[in-house]
């Protein structure tokens, strides 16, 4: 608990100094429970209450990225590699996908908030468009403006995004978001965990049709 504390009082500062200065459509994300972060448990936490699974729950193949809304890598990963694996990999019940936050900087955490504070059919779709906007809003002059504009296109009323970012238990959740992966031995982003099996970094579409066709023939 006292390093959740010290980590989100970490997180926090850097986020106001730093403020001073679309995954399109798809299978819908159900939560998996309960919207708490899981605990780690091993290698990488399996999925449990407050992961937001997209694609078939009973999917053999699960994949679960560890990534930082602010990374640039994992901007390159959804831009250039998600569409093609989500076509014929979720889209085709052959593998599920859970998103875990791994803030790198506050800004992060606050966009993590953002997609959090949506409906669970909208999270997704949030991620999608923080990722696709990421050089818009992370460098903006005033990036909580930037995020807020997101918010209010995509639903999120201006009073409850403010409601969603000054709430210390939504902050807390993408803290210990990133303690999980961090006890998974997550050091940097995007990280995935294909079946448990580690692979680290933005890798081309044929990187990781290897990597999943390996794991589709140990299901």
């Amino acid at each position: 608990m006292r390093r959740i504390l010290l980590l989100l009082t970490f997180i926090l500062g850097v986020s106001v100094l730093g403020a001073q200065p679309t995954r399109a459509a798809g299978p819908v994300a159900t939560p998996a429970g309960p919207p708490d972060a899981p605990a780690a448990t091993g290698p990488v936490a399996p999925i449990g209450p407050g992961d937001m699974v997209l694609g078939k729950a009973d999917a053999p193949i699960t994949i679960i990225e560890y990534a930082s809304l602010t990374c640039p890598h994992c901007a390159d990963f959804e831009v250039h590699t998600w569409p093609q694996l989500r076509k014929d990999w979720i889209d085709t019940g052959k593998a599920k996908y859970v998103f875990r936050d791994f803030p790198l900087d506050g800004l992060a955490l606050r966009a993590a908030i953002l997609a959090r504070c949506a409906p669970p059919e909208r999270f997704y779709p949030f991620i999608e468009a923080l990722y696709s906007n990421q050089m818009l809003w992370a460098t903006s002059d005033d990036p909580m403006a930037a995020l807020q504009r997101i918010g209010l296109m995509g639903g999120v009323p201006a009073s409850k995004f403010q409601a969603c970012e000054a709430d210390p238990a939504m902050q807390q959740k993408v803290v210990a978001s990133r303690q999980a992966g961090e006890s998974a031995g997550v050091e940097a982003t995007p990280t995935f965990f294909i079946n448990g099996n580690k692979i680290t970094g933005a890798l081309p579409y044929d990187d990781f049709q290897k990597a999943l066709a390996a794991a589709a023939k140990g299901s």
